[in-house]
């Protein structure tokens, strides 16, 4: 079962794997049906500087009032439990690379605190459960993860670099380019998080992200260089409180999980690059077979 209101979404996303199977149900997560579950993974948030800070309430309450909803899923169909959190509750670190021990460095009424302040009380009531209920329930939080099927508009660096070197647009750098951010394939992740789940443990919190770090100019230039674009690197003011480094110890994870990221940059790139490129040539047909095929994932 999948649950999500498509607040930044797709339903299209689902067409490859439409079957009987598959039970989607459009609704906000503090909204999600009861029932008896063996696993609930918690992804449900706006994760995109420009989707929070449209919906900044919206944010804080799936993280609040959703997570607690699960949880009290989890709790009565003796589910085990995953909350997806971030590596935005690091904030703008003192300690580098970050390990799950750092407590981190983040302004609570700040432009990005819906979302970073949301997670952490996410993270802060999951544990909750699991020492006063008995839940068994863990947290993993995410490095920069990209690949296929984001959103073109998503507004995170990856879809906005590759979006604008496929259509040969400029590439925008928001400040002067040498922040610096860890970038997992989005198939590593995903294999993250199943790991967590099958192995971690409960109460345990998880990095899950590729060790190594580059600047944001270094990625900019990777990408118009694999997308062999045309594109001028541009430089635009930065938001405010931008993350100054960004990369994670992900020994533990490596240690408990039996879980690193194989995907390289190059690799990873290339096929998130093809898949834009296949978005942005697709003929009128391909539209209607997506449509239909969204149609039927939607079906009850």
């Amino acid at each position: 079962m999948v649950v999500d209101n498509l607040a930044t979404g797709s339903a299209k996303n689902l067409a490859h794997v439409a079957s009987s199977r598959l039970t989607f149900v459009r609704a906000n997560v503090a909204r999600t049906p009861t029932g008896t579950y063996d696993r609930i993974y918690h992804l449900a948030s706006p994760a995109s500087p420009d989707a929070y800070g449209r919906m900044a309430v919206e944010t804080l309450f799936a993280n609040a009032l959703g997570t607690r909803r699960l949880l009290d899923i989890a709790r009565t169909s003796n589910a085990r439990f995953l909350l997806a959190s971030t590596s935005e509750v690091y904030g703008d670190p003192l300690e580098h690379p970050q390990r799950e021990t750092y407590w981190g460095n983040v302004d609570p009424i700040g432009p990005r605190s819906q979302y970073d302040e949301g997670k952490r009380f996410a993270e802060a009531l999951t544990v909750a459960y699991v020492r006063q209920y008995g839940v068994d329930g863990r947290i993993v939080r995410i490095f920069n993860s990209y690949g296929p099927r984001m959103q073109i508009d998503d507004g995170r660096m990856p879809a906005v670099f590759i979006a604008a070197a496929v259509a040969g647009r400029p590439i925008p750098i928001q400040g002067d380019g040498s922040q610096t951010r860890s970038l997992c394939f989005v198939g590593d992740t995903a294999q993250g998080l199943i790991a967590a789940m099958e192995r971690g443990r409960s109460g345990e919190v998880y990095n899950i992200g590729r060790p190594d770090e580059m600047s944001v100019l270094q990625f900019a230039q990777r990408v118009k260089r694999l997308a062999r674009s045309s594109s001028e690197i541009t430089f635009v003011p930065g938001r405010p409180q931008d993350i100054r480094q960004r990369r994670p110890d992900s020994s533990k994870a490596a240690r408990e999980l039996g879980w690193r990221a194989h995907t390289t940059l190059t690799n990873g790139l290339r096929e998130t690059i093809e898949w834009y490129r296949t978005k942005q040539r697709g003929t009128p047909r391909d539209r209607r077979t997506e449509e239909s095929a969204r149609k039927r994932a939607l079906r009850p």
